[in-house]
Parts: C-alpha cells; structure tokens; sequence
C-alpha cells in the first residue's frame, strides 16, 4: 500500500541494505494540481488505465480532509463513485434524501421530489467532506502508479513542446516533474489557469452563505429543504446520525452581521429562518461565510493543460450543483484520456483536450444558467416575476413529465453521461 505521504522513492540495491534518498526528477503522464475531491476522483478514474499520475496538494492528506463541510450529492455523482468501487466505504456514512422540498418562502405551493420521479432509491444524497476524502484517499493509496504528494509547493510551468516541467517542492526535498499533461483542479483562485492566462466571464453576486451543522431535536426524516427567500435561498441539508448542513444565503452585509451575532441571537434567527418543525437546534460547527459568484472560464484546455472543477467554472450553490459539476468533470476528462491513451494518442495535444472541453463546457453553462435563473426569479419581488415563479411552482407540482426533466438536470441525468456513471448504476 502506498502511504498518502511525499513518495520520493529510487529501487534499492540488491542488497537493500541502503536507505532510501529523495529523487531528483519525476516523470508522469498526467500530473493533477489539487488533491481535493475533483483532483482526487480524476486520479482515481484514471488509475486503472495504467498511466502514471501525480497528485500534488499545498496541505497534508489530513488537513486537506478535515475541511468541515457538507455537499448535497447527486444521483450521478453516487454512480460515479460507484464506478469507482468506492461505495461500500461511502454508502453506509451518507444520507439518503427520501424527498427534497422546493418552496418560496411562506407561500403555500410547495414542489415535493420524491424517488419514485425517477425510480431510483434516493433523490440526492447528504455526503460530508470528510467522507468523501477518506474513500478517496484510501483509493489513492492503494494505486501504485499514483504518487500523492503533499504539503507540496509547484513552482512555475514550463512548455518543453512534448511536455511541460516544473519543480515540485516539499517537506523532504525538491525535484523536477515532467509530465504530458497538467490538470488545474486547484480551486476558485487556480494558480495555473492564471500562469495559462486563461480568461474567464462571470459576475459576483450580492450576496454570501452562511453554513454550519446543527443537530435538530427531531428526526430530519431525510428530508431536504430548499426555501426562496427575498435576501436569498435557504437549504437545510440531512445528514447522517440526524444532523443538518445549513446554507443561509444573504446579501453580503446581513451575511457578515449575521456572523458576527453573539452566540444566543445567532440561533434565534437561524430558529426564525429553519422553522419549529424539528424542534430545538445545536449548533455543532462554528459559522462559515463565503461570497457566492458565477465564473465560467474562456475554454477549458490550451496545449499541455485541462481544468476541472472550481478551476474551469464556478456558479451559486442554489441547487446544490458546484462540486456534483466538477466530479462529472473528473469522470469526463478520465474518459477522454484513458480512451486517447489506448490508441497511443498524445494525452496534452489539444486534439484530445478538445473532446473533453466540448463535452463539459456547454453542459455547464446550461447547469450555470439554470442556477442563476433561479437565484434572480427567487429573489426578485416585482409582481409579475412573483406570478411566473409561482405558476411555474405549481407547473412542477402538477405536471409529472415537467417534474421529471428538472430533477434530471438537478441530478446529472440529462446530457452525456461518463461510462463511469452508465458502469455504477448497474451495480
């Protein structure tokens, strides 16, 4: 098993009698740039393939698992780790959503998604961050053509023409990296699509989120919410052993106010805002706030580089769709390139990058589009935009074949779906 630890390894003398020394260089086919969930689940897809990967990650395998957050978790995501082989560690940690409930604010119409609209055993999941890594990482550990390198510093990017170089930097020493192919999943602030001066279109919304976990008094009944406020969305997210993810969205003075409540008034308006259904909360972690922005970037490849996840496209966390987007990517461009590397094709020609960036671009912009559609008609009070969200409230509620398309878009079956996804819904 490979330790999730800098792996700086050379082959031993016959007589293994000396020790082990740091390597100078590093040669892989495809080095990954963040080992978070996006940067991880890639490197997982593509282990079986048989090509060489480095992962490399700024903190420690523990740190960069501890992150306390909570994702809701599609239906095309599950089956994607289910392709993974990865469910029996997952599966038994997560919540199923039994039914997911979409309202605007105290209006009476409420929209109802239920696992019978698509005939599947849950309509989303509840899966916490840690959880996911855990499996992940685990993966990781036990392939051995994957070097995980952490609480590592990557230096500028060099184009050699047939591949790209850079010094890697870590707590037992620095070496060369030569790879085919770089991967930015490194995030909103992506280091390397700014060396790539890659441009991107988007706007920040007026608003920020506060997210914490509660423990109600009562059952969750695996039920999630998600309320339109006039200042923003509202979701209470289930989680496993009855806890709840919340995400307050406000704009962002309120949000940062809201923060700042002493201990007591915080949870009487946290109170106001979940309601009395489940009784009394706890808060278990301490407040997060984060702006909320859309960001979609100019292309997703150039020669030699490919981004995924928050790197290549971020949107607002209504619908819960950001990181379900970046693991569809992952599974995207694992396909791509394991088919491109069987046909002994060059893995950072723009020719192969391209199949990924049309295959996930314009998909995105369709999920970036419906999630900003909804934040602006569900947080707009002129009356005649109140009426159209409202019928289409009871469209949704009324109309079954409608209902059925939107929890498609909401769950990743309308599109192309990676054979990852096609191989763990037959499990």
């Amino acid at each position: 098993m490979k330790a999730i630890t800098p792996q700086f390894r050379t082959p031993l003398p016959a007589d293994d009698s000396q020790p082990e020394y740091p390597r100078s260089e590093l040669a892989v086919d495809v080095a990954i740039v963040g080992g978070g969930i996006v940067g991880l689940t890639l490197a997982a897809a593509l282990a079986p393939s048989g090509m060489t990967i480095a992962v490399i990650e700024t903190q420690t395998a523990a740190a960069a698992a501890a992150w306390q957050r909570a994702y809701a978790f599609s239906l095309t995501s599950a089956d994607i780790f289910k392709g993974l082989k990865l469910w029996p560690q997952i599966g038994p940690h997560i919540c199923h959503f039994d039914k997911v409930q979409l309202s605007d604010g105290n209006y009476g119409q409420v929209v109802r998604f239920l696992p019978e609209d698509l005939g599947t055993e849950a309509v989303y999941y509840g899966a916490e961050h840690r959880v996911l890594m855990a499996a992940l990482q685990g993966a990781i550990a036990l392939a051995p053509n994957i070097d995980y390198l952490c609480s590592a510093q990557l230096g500028e990017i060099h184009d050699r023409g047939s591949w790209v170089t850079a010094e890697v930097t870590t707590p037992e020493g620095t070496m060369q990296l030569r790879s085919l192919l770089m991967v930015a999943a490194d995030g909103k602030g992506s280091s390397l699509r700014q060396q790539a001066d890659i441009g991107s279109f988007g706007w920040r919304y007026r608003q920020s989120c506060v997210t914490m976990v509660v423990e109600p008094e009562y059952s969750h009944q695996n039920t999630a919410y998600e309320r339109f406020w006039p200042s923003g969305p509202f979701a209470i997210l289930p989680l496993a052993d009855g806890r709840c993810q919340v995400v307050w969205t406000a704009p962002h003075a309120e949000a940062e106010a809201i923060l700042a409540l002493p201990e007591e008034e915080f949870m009487a308006q946290l109170k106001q805002r979940y309601g009395s259904h489940m009784g009394q909360l706890k808060r278990l972690t301490p407040p997060a706030l984060f702006p909320v922005q859309l960001m979609q970037c100019d292309r997703y490849v150039q020669p030699r580089l490919a981004l995924v996840g928050d790197a290549a496209h971020s949107c607002h966390p209504v619908g819960g769709q950001g990181l379900n987007m970046g693991i569809r990517d992952a599974a995207a461009l694992a396909e791509v390139l394991t088919t491109a590397y069987q046909k002994k094709q060059d893995l950072g020609s723009v020719s192969v990058l391209r199949r990924y960036e049309r295959w996930r671009r314009l998909e995105n912009w369709v999920i970036l589009s419906f999630t900003d559609i909804l934040t602006r008609t569900f947080s707009n009070q002129v009356l005649p935009m109140v009426v159209l969200r409202r019928g289409g409230l009871w469209l949704l509620s009324h109309i079954p074949p409608l209902k059925r398309l939107a929890l498609r878009l909401m769950t990743g079956r309308l599109g192309r779906v990676p054979r990852l996804a096609q191989q763990g819904r037959q499990i």
